[in-house]
């Protein structure tokens, strides 16, 4: 598996990165260990989790941090430490208390603590604010993201789900103030969720040199193979993603991928994933996995990536009506 530099940074990670929210509440830790097996030893070095994860499953808020302590105990019985490159997210609420959430300092030294303790390492990797917290002044984030990494916890810095006046409010005031600066960005981004992150942010980290790293590249699993017109698909999100993609502009891409995806000998879901990593500006791809099997898919993006004339066909069909858009690209 490709290794790609993230950002400005010295990380340099693989283009797959492996999601985890899922570890603990749809994958048990057995399962877990299997999942993270099998991306070690199809080249993978890059694991994204999040301190909340996953306070959405059956135990509630008490299922928080599960995914990590599942991480901890893996790397611990593999002795690989050094052989990945770990991310977590700070933000979320970590108990029943209202004020245990968000980006004030002592939470974030405090949360990154309990992460570092959880995950059985003396150092974070890449440390990411799992979304904005405008009720604490950036600068008193940056202070706090600062200390750690000068005290030796916290290799790099990320954002995730910021608005692109934030992220740029951010990255002046560590100019500003000589603090650690974001390196790399987590958004929402694959061919059917587009606009949001290309309007703005991604000339932002285009220009400022920071790594992208998005999350949901399958669209929910839409971009699968699975959804066909006319096929019913069971599961507890096909209704939901049925409601948001499944129609004529949804379908039309499943068809054009998978016409693309036959002239490669690839899937539809492996065609999906070499349209993002085709973009120079995306560092790393977040896939997750319930089980080995449904990992092994995303391997075949692996190396491939699509042509110009490729692109153009699959941007054609989810283009979105903003015709000034070209002048960032």
């Amino acid at each position: 598996m490709h290794l790609r530099k993230l950002g400005r940074s010295d990380l340099n990670v693989s283009e797959l990165c492996l999601g985890t929210m899922q570890f603990g509440w749809t994958a048990d830790e057995s399962a877990s260990f299997a999942i993270m097996d099998a991306f070690v030893a199809a080249g993978g070095n890059f694991i994204d989790t999040a301190d909340i994860y996953t306070t959405w499953g059956p135990d509630g808020i008490k299922g928080g941090g599960r995914s990590e302590e599942i991480i901890g105990r893996w790397m611990k019985a593999r002795g690989n430490r050094s052989k990945v490159i770990i991310a977590t997210k700070v933000r979320g609420r970590m108990s029943d208390r209202p004020e245990d959430e968000g980006l004030g300092r002592d939470r974030v030294i405090r949360c990154c603590e309990d992460s570092l303790r959880r995950l059985q390492v003396d150092c974070i990797d890449l440390y990411q604010t799992h979304s904005a917290d405008l009720k604490v002044p950036i600068e008193e984030t940056l202070g706090a993201l600062d200390q750690l990494v000068k005290a030796g916890k916290v290799r790099v810095i990320g954002a995730s789900n910021y608005p692109a006046w934030r992220l740029m409010e951010a990255l002046a005031q560590s100019e500003q103030h000589g603090y650690a600066r974001f390196n790399s960005y987590q958004p929402e981004y694959s061919l059917m969720e587009r606009g949001l992150f290309e309007t703005e942010p991604r000339p932002l980290c285009r220009n400022y040199g920071l790594g992208v790293i998005p999350y949901s590249p399958l669209a929910g699993g839409f971009l699968t193979g699975k959804y066909r017109r006319g096929v019913k698909v069971e599961s507890a999100r096909a209704s939901d993603i049925g409601k948001k993609y499944a129609n004529e502009q949804g379908f039309a891409v499943i068809e054009q991928l998978e016409v693309i995806g036959r002239s490669h000998g690839k899937t539809v879901a492996q065609t999906a994933l070499a349209w993002l990593l085709t973009n120079p500006v995306v560092t790393s791809a977040i896939v997750g996995a319930n089980t080995p099997a449904q990992l092994q898919d995303s391997f075949g993006v692996v190396g491939y990536r699509l042509n110009a004339e490729e692109m153009k066909a699959l941007n054609d069909l989810t283009k979105y009506p903003m015709n000034w858009r070209e002048i960032w690209d």
